[in-house]
C-alpha cells in the first residue's frame, strides 16, 4: 500500500506569503502508485477544500491525468484553488495497470475509483468527468449514490449508430497494451469488450431507465460528435430529475459562461 501524503507534509515548504492559488500549486501531492491487489493505480491530489474526483477524457486509451492538459477545459487548473482535486490514471492507461479478464467492465473501473477515494479517506465527494468519464460517473451513481454529492458530465459518450467506432477504439487500445498482458486470452479481451460496449443502453454503463432514478444534482455539458452524441447528453439531462443542460461550451466565446455555470453548480452542490 502506498503511503498517503497529506497537506501537512507540504505545509513546511509553502511560503507564508503565498496566495491561495499559489498555495494550491504547492499542494501537489503525488502518490506514484496505489497497490490494490494486482491493480496498481496512479493518482494525484491538488489543492484544498471540498473533494472532487476527476475522470479524464480519452477513452480506454487515454483516460489519465495528463489528458486534462489538452482538454477544452482543464479542471485541475480551474478548481484547485478552492477544492481538493483528485485525478487518476484509469486502469491500463498511463502508469496504472490491472490484469485483463473476461469479467472486467464498468464496475471494475468504479472499484478502482472508490479504492483511491477510500485510500484518501474521502467518504463523500463530487465527481467531474469528460467523455468516457460520463460512463464512469453513471456507474458510480448507480453503485454508490450516497457518496456522490454532485456530478458534472462533459460530453458523455453514448451509443447512437456508432458501435463500430467504439469497436475500433477498443481494438486499438488492445493492440497498444497486449504485450503487457500475457495473462489475457482472446476470450478475456472479448468478455471485456462485451461488458463495456456490447450492450444496447445509450449511456453504456447503466440501463436507459436509470437516469430517471438518480436524485443527485447533475450538470451536463452537451456533446455533439461521433463518440459523444447529442442524444446521450439529452437522455441524461432530460431524464435525471435534478439535471441541468449546457448546450454550448467548447467555443472560446462560450467558455466563460460555461465555466461560470460549472463554478456556480459546484459551489452550490459540491461541499
Amino acid at each position: 500500500m502506498a503511503r498517503l501524503a497529506s497537506t501537512r507534509d507540504a505545509d513546511a515548504s509553502v511560503p507564508p506569503s503565498a496566495s491561495r492559488r499559489d498555495r494550491a500549486r504547492w499542494y501537489v501531492l503525488v502518490v506514484p502508485m496505489l497497490e490494490n491487489g494486482p491493480v496498481r493505480l496512479h493518482y494525484e491530489t491538488v489543492g484544498d477544500g471540498p473533494p472532487i474526483l476527476l475522470l479524464a477524457p480519452g477513452g480506454l486509451r487515454a483516460s489519465r491525468v495528463a489528458t486534462w492538459a489538452s482538454a477544452p477545459w482543464n479542471p485541475i487548473e480551474a478548481l484547485a484553488d478552492r477544492y481538493t482535486v483528485v485525478a487518476m490514471d484509469q486502469r491500463n492507461t498511463g502508469t496504472s495497470f490491472a490484469p485483463i479478464t473476461a469479467i472486467d467492465g464498468w464496475p471494475s473501473y468504479a472499484a478502482d475509483q472508490l479504492a483511491v477515494m477510500d485510500h484518501l479517506g474521502i467518504e463523500r465527494f463530487a465527481v467531474l468527468g469528460m467523455c468516457i468519464g460520463g460512463a464512469f460517473i453513471m456507474e458510480l451513481l448507480d453503485e454508490v449514490p450516497e457518496r456522490v454529492t454532485a456530478a458534472v458530465a462533459l460530453q458523455p459518450i453514448g451509443l447512437d449508430d456508432n458501435r463500430d467506432a467504439f469497436r475500433t477504439m477498443f481494438d486499438e487500445w488492445r493492440t497498444n497494451i497486449v504485450d503487457g498482458h500475457p495473462e489475457a486470452s482472446d476470450a478475456d479481451w472479448e468478455g471485456c469488450w462485451m461488458n463495456l460496449f456490447g450492450g444496447d443502453d445509450v449511456l453504456w454503463s447503466v440501463p436507459d431507465e436509470k437516469p430517471a432514478e438518480i436524485d443527485t444534482p447533475i450538470l451536463v455539458l452537451q456533446g455533439n460528435d461521433l463518440y459523444h452524441p447529442r442524444s446521450a447528453s439529452l437522455l441524461l439531462a432530460q431524464a435525471a430529475p435534478r439535471a441541468t443542460l449546457i448546450e454550448r461550451w467548447k467555443d472560446p466565446a462560450d467558455q466563460p459562461a460555461a465555466r461560470a455555470a460549472v463554478d456556480d453548480f459546484l459551489a452550490a452542490h459540491a461541499a
